[in-house]
């Protein structure tokens, strides 16, 4: 499934590929974030954190009428305030969404699949 942007010299069409990629990497970047986790962890390990290779692992697009809809699996580090590591998360990926592709996110939602000791 891709995003189909249409403009007057034809039509892009973004692969949901490319966005979890560009969500991934808004996400890991911010402070707190120790890395991304797979949406699902019984089957891919929980303790697994996944590489920049594998976000779309860890990325759940979904086209809407007028935008997209991400879910990000992150895993944060122990003795950070999860809710504001998720703000900060939610901001930037909306953020990036726009700047880098032009793609309005409606929601982006943070699931917090694991807390880590971060290393020093």
């Amino acid at each position: 499934m891709a995003v189909k942007i249409k403009s007057q010299h034809g039509t892009i069409d973004i692969t949901n590929a490319v966005i979890a990629t560009v969500v991934g990497g808004s996400a890991t970047e911010q402070y707190g974030v120790v890395g991304m986790a797979s949406k699902k962890g019984f089957r891919d390990g929980l303790n697994q954190i996944l590489k920049r290779e594998d976000y779309t692992r860890g990325v759940v697009v979904r086209q809407e009428e007028n935008g997209i809809s991400v879910d990000v699996y992150i895993v944060v580090g122990y003795g950070t305030k999860i809710s504001e590591v998720s703000k900060s998360v939610q901001s930037k990926v909306k953020y990036n969404l726009n700047a880098m592709l032009g793609i309005d996110a409606n929601e982006v939602n943070v699931i917090v699949q694991g807390v880590r000791v971060l290393a020093d």
